[in-house]
């Protein structure tokens, strides 16, 4: 059965692309500078016999025809960039570029996809349909990748039905897989703003225009945007998360520069947010008598797993994996560009787990330390293949 087959193929090639991990992982890049990786992934899937093409500079779009190649056509999406984050991991693998480390888990991303390439390239004659593998840049950073992969015809020309993509969750114990239909990820949008006061001696406040008061009124402040504008059944966060003004013990500082994030689950209140946190801002910091520049970078929507794929794609990781080890996601006020294209056309986003707390591999996204259960590798090239390859009809 083709089921077992992949299993069978993704258990043999686990060692062989745990090293295709490692070599991603020791030479991350930053987002929209992924060179290297993209010619790795172009290389890989050359030796294969996979036709490919690039674009957004770095993405690569790879194609795998099946038996009956029109029936139906799946994409499955990776995302290859890396963070400004200096690894302190101490293993063989670490990255070599100072600064810079996959310690959000794409080089895992990356790794799978190009695993289940191989698998679905060496079955195609088992399986009908045709597999669009999407390697895309720059999930990290604002405007996202997938906004450029989706402008430059990424899902055109073949059109697929569905798009499927895995992020690894090293909360959940290695083996699981976790899914939830509907909103599963909020949007998120940038906040710089700058409050310009009037500086002066330490010790004659009363002469100056004090930025850094004015700012920290601001940041409390803020907080009732959510607190008594949003329904508190809808979900919704805003974080000031960079302080920056003065450099010394005596001198009021004239200018105070803030960034932020603002999370929501709901468009409509989304835009409202924007519309309230700049009134409040400009309005607040005039009246302590000082001006605000405010600029709100509009970042990534709501990633949306489309109600009737969801079960469906829950089914098959349950006769994939068996159902005692996957389970349902809980809802996150993380981001995701992936929500792009799950705006675009029904798409399914589940978590691959990657820790072990026996082994003590428990460090979140983001961090320094993080790291995988490399046996997330067999899982999820295994289950990516398998959600390419099987009919998905409800």
């Amino acid at each position: 059965m083709l089921k077992e087959k992949i299993q069978q193929l993704a258990k043999q090639y686990a060692a062989e692309f745990t090293e295709v991990r490692h070599h991603l992982h020791a030479n991350p890049e930053l987002s929209y500078k992924e060179f290297e990786t993209s010619k790795f992934v172009q290389q890989k899937l050359q030796s294969w016999g996979i036709p490919f093409t690039v674009m957004a500079t770095t993405g690569v779009v790879g194609l795998i025809k099946g038996k009956n190649p029109d029936k139906k056509i799946i994409a499955l999406r990776a995302d290859m960039d890396a963070l400004p984050i200096t690894e302190e991991n101490h293993v063989p693998y670490k990255s070599k570029n100072n600064g810079v480390m996959h310690a959000c888990g794409h080089d895992v991303h990356t790794t799978c996809l190009l695993g289940a390439a191989k698998i679905l390239s060496e079955l195609k004659e088992e399986w009908e349909g045709t597999v669009k593998l999407i390697f895309q840049p720059g999930e990290e950073k604002n405007p996202g990748g997938a906004s450029y992969m989706i402008a430059e015809g990424v899902l055109e020309n073949p059109k697929p039905e569905k798009i499927f993509a895995l992020h690894v969750n090293p909360a959940m114990e290695v083996g699981q897989l976790s899914f939830r239909g509907g909103m599963v990820m909020a949007s998120a949008d940038e906040l710089y703003i700058t409050i310009k006061g009037k500086g002066g001696h330490a010790a004659s406040p009363h002469l100056a225009a004090d930025a850094i008061l004015i700012a920290s009124h601001l940041i409390t402040s803020l907080q009732q945007i959510i607190s008594r504008n949003n329904n508190p059944f809808n979900p919704s966060v805003l974080s000031i998360t960079s302080f920056n003004g003065g450099n010394t013990t005596n001198v009021i500082p004239s200018e105070v520069k803030l960034m932020g994030t603002f999370r929501a689950m709901n468009e409509a209140w989304r835009f409202k947010a924007h519309e309230l946190i700049t009134k409040h801002t400009l309005e607040l910091v005039k009246t302590m008598g000082a001006e605000a520049e405010i600029k709100i970078d509009v970042g990534y929507p709501f990633v949306l797993n489309d109600e009737k794929l969801h079960p469906v794609a829950m089914a098959k990781a349950k006769e994939y994996m068996g159902s005692e080890n996957v389970s349902e996601t809980e809802l996150r006020m993380g981001a995701e560009d992936f929500a792009y294209y799950s705006h675009q056309l029904p798409a399914c986003f589940f978590r691959l787990g990657a820790g072990n707390k026996a082994k003590g591999i428990t460090s979140g996204v983001h961090t320094p330390v993080f790291n995988i259960d490399e046996g997330a590798i067999e899982v999820g090239m295994g289950v990516m293949a398998w959600m390419g390859a099987s009919p998905l009809s409800p």
